[in-house]
């Protein structure tokens, strides 16, 4: 049976030593892993000169160890020429994946989901009854959350604004690890509009109105200390935003699956 195909945007944005720890690991672990043939799109999102340099090194350094241990996965970098968003950086890194590849997924470049689950669920495609699959921070199945009490506050006060708005099902949409069946998100690239935290959102919502099978899966995750949190800072505009994306998805016609 041929290796499932996987194209990965990594987005990153000043992120140089956090890029290039987790690309190792990610590198390393998947010459083990021989089920899925995995492109990972680093996607820099207009960083610094030096942080940029940085990632570089780190994909030339995944492609070694990936080289050196005979797997046929690959590492891509792709510069964007200015700081747009991480939605707008997973939408670029996903309109430059080959045609043929039958998932398309992100994961944050900071190693907050270790590379070991990213492998874990990409393995895990080949047999899923389901055409998303979202990792999601819940202490269940022996996972390992690592996450302080106020991000974990704001997320639950965000995931239950989400809830009511959109009605999607989902305990945790804003974790940075999603895989979509290609066939089904590709049609729906061009109608994504969201440059920053709500693509999650958007792209979930356009996959239900279009019959999706979602998932979502248990996963090991250790909060990175510095990183940013955009949702919950600002409520007024976190549910402003929310709103606004609500009726804008609410006017576009519906896509089939059948």
């Amino acid at each position: 049976m041929p290796a499932l195909s996987i194209a990965t945007v990594v987005p990153t944005f000043n992120q140089g030593d956090r890029a290039f720890d987790f690309l190792q690991d990610w590198a390393h672990v998947g010459t083990a892993h021989t089920t899925v043939r995995a492109l990972a799109i680093v996607v820099d999102d207009g960083s610094r000169e030096e942080e940029s340099a940085r990632q570089r090194e780190a994909v030339a350094a995944a492609t070694e160890i990936l080289r050196r241990g005979g797997a046929l996965h690959e590492v891509r970098y792709l510069r964007s020429d200015k700081n747009r968003g991480k939605g707008a950086a997973i939408r670029l890194g996903w309109s430059h994946a080959p045609a043929d590849v039958e998932w398309l997924s992100f994961i944050d470049a900071d190693g907050a989901y270790p590379a070991r689950e990213y492998w874990r669920l990409a393995a895990s495609l080949t047999a899923a009854c389901a055409d998303v699959v979202c990792a999601s921070r819940i202490k269940m199945a022996g996972r390992a959350i690592e996450r302080s009490l106020f991000r974990h506050v704001q997320g639950r006060v965000f995931a239950t604004a989400v809830e009511e708005l959109f009605h999607l099902g989902f305990y945790d949409t804003q974790a940075g690890m999603k895989f979509f069946n290609a066939t089904l998100l590709r049609p729906l690239l061009s109608k994504l509009r969201e440059d920053r935290w709500l693509l999650d959102i958007e792209i979930l919502a356009l996959l239900r109105k279009a019959g999706a099978r979602c998932v979502e899966a248990p996963v090991d995750c250790h909060q990175q200390a510095g990183s940013s949190l955009v949702f919950g800072i600002d409520s007024f505009r976190m549910m402003s935003q929310l709103i606004r994306l609500r009726k804008r998805l609410r006017d576009q016609p519906a896509a089939r699956h059948d």
